[in-house]
């Protein structure tokens, strides 16, 4: 089998060995949860119920509310005990839905259809705005708005990103693994639902087992499953395209302009269980991992379950931790809460022991130009940083400041232990901030 590859990219410690083989254990829902109304890109839900409500399993809690974002549904029965901010993942205080868990998984009526695949373009797409699927990839970017590109815009490939390439995550790798009837099945209805005439299913070459299942169940010539060179960012959908298909993303573009519809494999698994199940997302697969927990697992975990009490159900910790991440190690957001909830978006909680934390104090810039060579999507980092540190926003811009996908490649590999990405993220908030007074 040909492996495909891009252009820069890093080789870190996958340290994927702690939870390859772990098949996927359901984790009890908490005695209470914390629902976040913004856990997706785009706009925050709006609430539709108020503190002293009953509500039960599957119900829709907060309502989209702008064209770019996404409905959030309770993942469990029980009685509403506030609506008010509360910490989330990203450090800041979100509006919340509580909810104290009843134990009885009394549900929602949902209505399934016994065969998914007979369903209409238009009945794929209103099942998956109706279940608040979003790209369980990490972006969390709402489902439904991607399955609805600009009409002069054909789309003609669906590719499938089961690469997984951030070290120590393995939830991408069991959903292929263990329910890939359903990640076929999801494949073929977000093709269906854009029209698409070819599927491509991407899988980093260290997953043969994912590989041999998913090419088995595939069948007909219109699903094809191809590996990835072993390499970080080979999930970014920029790297997936160009290595899969040989296209480019113009710069401040989407695939769609160039016919391509990019969905990770458990949000097709998700799209699945939706159509077939009327089950909305209330719950999805993650990782635990890395040498500063005890039982590296991989879970099934309903939204809003505290991260104390997913960490806990993997054993705890081993000794005192020197860092909690949520998501992995190149991407991920460090953590000083364990109180948070799992939200939509979150791929795994990385625990990792003192000794895996360095703290290190950025020296003078060598002019080495290790950051340039591994930037997949061909910037300067160095000179972006540079402008940034000077409040130079039009010039960061102008290097391209916008197209980052903030892989972390060029802080990782710079031996000056640059804050390269911290430099280029508060550049792109700076030139959004100014975008957005120059309309207002």
């Amino acid at each position: 089998m040909k492996i495909r590859n891009f252009r820069g990219g890093v080789h870190p410690e996958y340290n994927k060995h702690f939870t390859s083989d772990k098949p996927i254990k359901v984790l009890p829902a908490p005695k209470q949860v914390v629902i976040p109304l913004t856990q997706h890109t785009g706009a925050a839900a709006e609430p539709t119920v108020a503190k002293g409500d009953a509500v039960l399993l599957g119900q829709e809690i907060g309502k989209a509310s702008h064209a770019v974002s996404a409905s959030v549904h309770s993942s469990v029965s029980g009685t509403v005990v506030a609506v008010e901010p509360r910490p989330a993942i990203n450090g800041r205080s979100v509006l919340s839905v509580v909810i104290d868990n009843d134990g009885r998984d009394a549900a929602e009526s949902m209505s399934g259809h016994h065969d998914p695949i007979q369903l209409s373009a238009e009945e794929i797409k209103s099942r998956v705005e109706a279940a608040g699927i979003v790209g369980l990839g990490g972006a969390a970017f709402p489902t439904s708005v991607k399955l609805n590109p600009p009409e002069d815009y054909k789309i003609e490939y669906l590719l499938l990103n089961g690469s997984e390439c951030e070290p120590y995550l393995t939830a991408d790798q069991r959903i292929m693994e263990e329910h890939t009837e359903d990640v076929i099945l999801g494949a073929k209805l977000l093709a269906k639902a854009v029209g698409a005439d070819k599927i491509v299913i991407a899988v980093e070459a260290n997953k043969p087992e994912a590989i041999k299942k998913l090419q088995a169940l595939a069948g007909s010539h219109q699903i094809e499953v191809v590996a990835l060179a072993i390499k970080y960012p080979a999930g970014g959908e920029k790297q997936l395209i160009k290595a899969v298909l040989g296209r480019e993303v113009p710069s401040h573009g989407l695939p769609s302009q160039i016919g391509v519809l990019v969905q990770n494999v458990q949000t097709a698994w998700a799209t699945a269980v939706a159509c077939r199940t009327g089950k909305p997302l209330i719950e999805r697969v993650l990782t635990v991992s890395g040498d500063g927990i005890k039982e590296p697992s991989n879970f099934l975990v309903r939204v809003g379950t505290p991260f104390k009490d997913v960490i806990e159900a993997a054993g705890g910790f081993v000794g005192e931790p020197g860092k909690v991440i949520a998501g992995g190690p190149m991407m991920g957001l460090a953590q000083f809460d364990l109180d948070v909830p799992v939200v939509k978006g979150v791929s795994g909680i990385l625990v990792l022991s003192n000794k895996m934390v360095k703290q290190y104090e950025p020296l003078p810039c060598i002019k080495c130009a290790r950051c340039v060579d591994v930037c997949p999507v061909y910037l300067m980092p160095v000179r972006i940083e540079l402008y940034a540190m000077n409040g130079m926003w039009d010039h960061a811009e102008d290097y391209g400041a916008m197209d980052c996908i903030e892989c972390g490649c060029c802080t990782y590999i710079c031996p000056s232990k640059r804050e390269l990405l911290d430099w280029i993220r508060v550049a792109k908030t700076e030139i959004v901030e100014a975008q957005r007074r120059q309309t207002s």
